[in-house]
């Protein structure tokens, strides 16, 4: 069992700040008996490229045992492992190799909501005076029968499901199959701290917690339920708003803390859609909170059209200075009070380079500069399985290609209910849809790319041949050697870490700048990080504020330039800058 300690939000056992933790899509990261799907063993055998990479935690996303209606997340049992994953062995085996190289683990806590085949469920939905039946909600119809709200859910139709032996609907805010758990019952939240503690007494390090913020729900003062503003044609109306940052969910996660979290040392994560910054230093303060960080995802809206029926599909070209301004609201806000969680990626987003980046000439520099950009902020960066080398989007031609429950129920919706044109709806998925990240890890350029020898669960991205591993390593100037040289300097210069943010020149539209600054007066160290988010050659000029004369070029995704890196430099096509300011 690990050591009892209450340091888990003790910021003298901070060891958190300092890592990179790395995410692993089970069913996408290697596959060792052939049947297409990864599983536990493959990341075992994988685990040499994480300790070269460098990374300190793995955030694995779910392994438990699962029907698969939504990849993992709909979970039947919290104690068992999912049989195409591997055994309980498996996994203890995959948690020794990672410890024996220094890796902690993180695993994915899904407790908003189970899958409809977990027994809770099986015995919720039997009888209003099952013992169960308060562990998720419920509520009467309507009078005339219609469901109680006119909410949709986020993989499209009603967020009610109607349950015939009960006479009642019950509430999914995802799929149909996904149920929301009953926070508001003691008995529920007593079984998931139970849960946690099962893990976390088999060696696990913490927990990413999924849609954490949704546990509270923000119902009237009376218990019922308010209708969403309609914003479109159709009962239906979007709901989000409506189901996350309750009133409880502070005093939730301070009991999680004080009944699990605070007995063992421990990294916590949670997602929390729509959280304010607000909400973000209440969660992740030192001393009153009760996680170490969140993953907000106002950064992740910026190249959606907002308010419309669309939603995140609806996209458009990121303004930069939209970028600077969230990134910069959020460095500032929880600085010495909170701390950042970075990312650019993972299994629900699009791949980096080719979201915000140039997938095609300069795939490699705008990699390269994206991992610079994010790096160099105050935060504990996340690296998505395959950023590290400079993965791209995948469109194929078919609808018949894709998996993703989301990508597949809003182009149903789209096609059918909606009458939009197939063509522009499949635009849409290629941009933002989820099986971007899914596609198997490009290993080598072998068959299947070294991700199996069978039928792997979705095609691979054709690309896989140019783009992988085994290629990168050999490449000392390829984007996985540029993340394992970043990522050793985290290790070594503390102003990466802990240094104070500032934002320089707020208004350009390509350029975007920042210092970072450790100590004050004559000792401070302080470090410029200068990134073009364009192919163009802007100039770049070091305000005159900032004092500097000179600097040392500590990394870069081009060599050092020719002449004064500070003032009047043209930046080349994605550059990115690192650089050590001397007065």
């Amino acid at each position: 069992m690990n050591q009892t300690v209450n340091q888990t939000m003790n910021p003298r056992h901070d060891w958190w700040k300092q890592s990179v933790v790395y995410q692993i899509y089970p069913r996408s990261f290697q596959d060792t008996n052939g049947d297409g799907i990864g599983d536990l063993p493959g990341i075992t055998s994988r685990l040499d490229h994480l300790q070269q990479l460098g990374v300190d935690v793995v955030w694995l996303s779910p392994i438990y045992a699962s029907p698969q209606d939504d990849n993992g997340y709909d979970i039947s049992d919290y104690r068992n492992v999912a049989p195409e994953f591997g055994t309980m062995a498996d996994f203890d085996a995959m948690l020794a190799g990672m410890h024996a190289r220094g890796i902690k683990l993180m695993m994915d806590l899904v407790v908003n909501h189970s899958s409809d085949e977990h027994e809770w469920f099986r015995q919720a939905r039997s009888s209003r005076d099952n013992p169960y039946h308060d562990h998720y909600i419920w509520r009467d119809p309507k009078p005339d029968g219609s469901p109680p709200t006119n909410w949709e859910a986020a993989f499209n139709g009603s967020v009610w499901e109607w349950n015939e032996p009960t006479g009642e609907y019950y509430l999914h805010m995802f799929s149909r199959k996904q149920p929301d758990l009953n926070w508001e019952n003691p008995a529920l939240r007593a079984e998931v701290y139970d849960v946690m503690r099962f893990w976390l007494d088999k060696g696990v390090d913490g927990f990413r917690m999924d849609v954490i913020n949704m546990i509270s729900k923000p119902w009237n003062a009376d218990g019922s339920l308010p209708d969403a503003p309609v914003v479109r044609e159709g009962f239906l109306q979007p709901s989000f708003p409506m189901t996350c940052n309750g009133p409880r969910l502070l005093e939730f996660l301070r009991e999680m803390r004080e009944q699990v979290l605070d007995h063992y040392d421990t990294i916590t994560v949670g997602e929390a859609p729509l959280a304010t910054i607000t909400q973000g230093r209440e969660l992740t303060n030192p001393e009153t909170g009760a996680l170490n960080m969140l993953f907000q995802f106002e950064h992740m809206d910026l190249d959606s059209v907002g308010g419309t029926v669309g939603g995140k599909w609806a996209f458009k070209p990121l303004d930069l200075r939209d970028l600077k301004a969230t990134m910069t609201r959020w460095q500032e806000a929880l600085a010495g009070q909170g701390w950042n969680s970075l990312y650019l990626s993972n299994h629900d987003q699009p791949r980096p380079v080719s979201r915000f980046g140039d997938d095609g000439r300069y795939r490699v520099e705008s990699a390269k500069m994206l991992a610079i950009f994010l790096h160099g902020m105050q935060g504990t960066p996340y690296v998505y399985q395959g950023e590290e080398l400079g993965m791209t989007n995948v469109a194929f031609p078919s609808i018949e290609d894709y998996q993703d429950i989301e990508s597949l129920n809003m182009y149903r919706v789209a096609t059918e209910e909606r009458g939009q044109d197939p063509a522009e709806v499949m635009a849409s998925i290629y941009a933002k849809g989820r099986d971007n990240a899914r596609t198997p890890m490009h290993w080598n350029a072998g068959a299947n790319a070294g991700f199996t020898s069978g039928t792997p669960w979705l095609k691979l991205n054709p690309n896989f041949a140019q783009i992988n591993a085994a290629q990168a390593a050999e490449d000392p100037d390829s984007v996985l050697h540029h993340y394992r040289r970043l990522i050793a300097m985290r290790r070594v210069h503390p102003v990466l870490v802990h240094g104070r943010y500032a934002l320089l020149l707020p208004d350009h539209p390509q350029i975007y700048a920042y210092t970072r600054t450790l100590g004050t007066g004559e000792h401070a160290e302080r470090w410029l990080i200068v990134c073009n988010f364009s192919g163009d050659g802007p100039v770049f000029d070091l305000p005159a504020d900032v004092a500097a004369s000179t600097c040392d070029w500590m990394l870069g995704n081009y060599p050092p330039c020719e002449g004064d890196a500070l003032h009047g430099s043209p930046l080349r096509p994605w550059e990115a800058r690192m650089l050590r300011l001397h007065a």
